[in-house]
């Protein structure tokens, strides 16, 4: 029976993130810089990570306490074997109404029947530029947009639902933002998502000047674009989603620097070795591997002590990033996306 669980806030846990590997293809520079994660970085080793029965019964508990959506990140989760087989199990999970996936889309003609086939259905895919040469530079693989976009139409053949993913920097790829919406504006399935460049770990050169607000990418699309915005599916949705006027085309915005949505944020985080984060931006975790590994704790006792852990949750960076001083910024030791997931 599931139970409202909520954090000193009173925000109730409705997402779960899960990342099942903290390995990646890409070497994208806001995500996994080269410099940092170079040939010689040492990965998680697989005894390491959580196996596909503890992802089931954690989110199996979670689910009790209130989770309906699933998320599986990375790194590249198309990196971790037999990812399908974990979608099928967490896919009869009661409760569970929703399973996403956030992926490079590289490897979807790979894996992306046989993921549809065990119940996945949505899919959010990173694309950053149409311009080949940037994105190359983008990803430091050198991998062309036109790989990445005949993905995105195998998807949708498939059946999946599609958002692509764009990352905004300024002076790197906001020339891009006018091309991709009207690139995406006619891919029929598919909604173009910017994201504003947000200070995720302490490795990816963040800071203000780089960030193009919401305001200032709108601002740019309303010039040629007419888009009218619309309200929340549902409590907690973190994208702010406009439709286009003319067409049954959408548009969404993530804007968690210039517009906080701390308030009703609904998210909890597994990273790939199985810590508890309750913030993307967060500096420390809960070891759920160990209980999870731990032969004297029964699932009751765990989820009354996973219920506990979102209780204290007070987590709110985004509300308080412009009310500390770059010093104390630089000094925390955030998690890394390819870590936490995304």
């Amino acid at each position: 029976m599931t139970e409202a669980v909520k954090d000193k806030f009173g925000r109730p846990i409705r997402d779960l993130r899960i990342s099942v590997t903290d390995k990646c293809n890409f070497r994208c520079t806001y995500c996994m810089p080269k410099e940092i994660f170079g040939d010689d970085f040492e990965f998680l080793k697989r005894e390491q990570l959580l196996s596909f029965e503890e992802i089931e019964r954690v989110s199996k508990i979670y689910a009790e306490m209130g989770v309906k959506k699933l998320r599986i990140t990375g790194g590249e989760p198309l990196l971790r074997k037999d990812l399908h087989q974990l979608i099928r199990r967490l896919n009869r999970i009661e409760g569970i109404e929703d399973i996403g996936l956030t992926t490079n889309g590289l490897l979807l003609k790979k894996h992306g029947q046989k993921l549809y086939d065990a119940g996945l259905r949505r899919l959010n895919i990173s694309l950053d530029a149409l311009d080949d040469e940037l994105f190359g530079r983008i990803n430091d693989r050198g991998i062309g947009t036109s790989r990445i976009i005949e993905q995105i139409q195998y998807a949708l053949e498939v059946g999946f639902k599609v958002k692509v993913n764009m990352v905004v920097q300024k002076g790197l790829n906001d020339h891009e933002i006018l091309p991709m919406a009207r690139f995406f504006k006619e891919m029929e399935g598919v909604t173009l998502r910017f994201i504003e460049f947000m200070d995720v770990g302490n490795d990816n050169g963040w800071n203000f000047d780089k960030v193009v607000s919401k305001k200032e990418i709108l601002e740019m699309l309303s010039g040629e674009f007419d888009l009218e915005p619309l309200d929340p599916e549902y409590y907690g949705e973190v994208a702010k989603v406009y439709r286009h006027k003319d067409s049954d085309s959408y548009l969404g915005f993530i804007t968690s620097v210039s517009e906080s949505f701390c308030s009703t944020c609904t998210r909890a985080r597994l990273s790939s070795d199985g810590k508890f984060y309750g913030c993307l931006f967060a500096v420390d975790g809960f070891d759920v591997r160990q209980r999870l590994r731990d032969d004297t704790i029964d699932d009751s006792q765990l989820k009354k002590i996973l219920s506990g852990v979102w209780a204290e949750r007070d987590d709110r960076y985004s509300e308080i990033r412009t009310e500390i001083s770059e010093e104390r910024r630089n000094a925390r030791r955030k998690i890394n996306m390819s870590y936490i997931g995304g």
